[in-house]
């Protein structure tokens, strides 16, 4: 299986907002696997289909220590949130290297369709739902980088576009 190339932060195609996946097809289900293993590779713990340039609604997420219990959701709705937040240091591999706090949902449920197409109800806490509502916002178009100050996003912008001309020349 192919490792999937991610978008980096500032790309404007981060901010499309993704389609209902019609179906559960093989397809997808080839889609879902590249996905895993573009995760695993990274060192990622969530992956959303947007940051693969696949502008549909789907995620895929481990949290587990051993990196052995993967989580797809297809077409997730969140149907309810904590009114309880918590502050949680967040990461992305679209942004890679930069960590900050996002006030977010302390638990939440979510109804998505899994990698067989079957629906589920998920309730999450932790960093769990951390990571579910981080993925969601992919699918959205948004960035984690978004939540923070106006002078924290430039800053991070102009490190990534750095980044971007450095590794360019080499």
């Amino acid at each position: 299986m192919p490792l999937l190339p991610i978008l980096y932060y500032p790309d404007p195609k981060l901010h499309t907002v993704a389609r209902l996946v019609p179906a559960v097809d093989a397809g997808i289900k080839q889609l879902i696997a590249d996905m895993l293993e573009t995760m695993y590779e990274a060192n990622g713990i969530g992956l959303a289909a947007t940051q693969v340039d696949v502008h549909q609604r789907l995620i895929v997420i481990d949290v587990s220590e051993q990196r052995n219990e993967p989580l797809v959701l297809i077409n997730p709705a969140l149907s309810w949130a904590s009114p309880q937040m918590q502050i949680s240091d967040e990461g992305c591999l679209s942004v890679p290297g930069i960590y900050d706090g996002v006030e977010r949902s302390a638990a939440i449920r979510v109804q998505a369709l899994d990698g067989d197409g079957q629906l589920r109800t998920i309730e999450a806490e932790g960093l769990l739902a951390v990571c579910i509502q981080h993925e969601m916002d992919h699918l959205l178009g948004k960035v984690f980088v978004e939540y923070l100050s106006p002078l924290k996003r430039n800053r991070i912008k102009t490190k990534m576009l750095k980044a971007r001309r450095d590794t360019e020349r080499a």
